[in-house]
């Protein structure tokens, strides 16, 4: 059997995004509608400046007790996300995802640039995620062992 990958495993397929000048409240709410733990913030050349997913909400805004309200979007986003071609296989995804401690990653078109969506951690089944944290472990028992 074939691996899947991040293009094919993607649940949503459209585009979840706002403008940098969006609320938080605001993207939120687009967040909770589309049923999404990320939106993208595009510029309105297209450019995608960051993404802003639900840890980022509870770590940037709330604890900082900051009003929802009043603060963009783009002010507390994650900017420069590690992005994903739509060919890499789940496992390598996750993989990545597991190691540098995020669940929302973008899947943008290497030859066009084009944002194809977000791949989110939900998006894996449970074989590859066995392989992806076996890999994981691995390469910490790795790193641990080089110091």
């Amino acid at each position: 059997m074939t691996e899947r990958t991040v293009y094919q495993s993607m649940t949503q397929r459209h585009v979840i995004s706002l403008g940098p000048h969006a609320t938080v409240h605001e993207a939120a709410c687009v967040m909770t509608h589309a049923n999404s733990g990320s939106v993208l913030i595009i510029d309105s050349d297209g450019t995608m400046l960051g993404i802003l997913t639900e840890r980022d909400l509870m770590t940037r805004v709330l604890v900082k007790a900051l009003d929802p309200a009043k603060t963009l979007a783009s002010e507390v986003m994650t900017r420069d996300p590690h992005c994903a071609p739509p060919e890499m296989k789940v496992a390598d995804a996750i993989l990545i995802m597991i190691e540098r401690g995020f669940r929302n990653m973008p899947v943008i078109a290497a030859d066009t640039g084009k944002i194809l969506g977000v791949f989110s951690d939900r998006d894996a089944l449970a074989p590859e995620v066995k392989t992806a944290v076996s890999m994981a472990e691995f390469h910490k028992q790795v790193n641990d062992a080089l110091g």
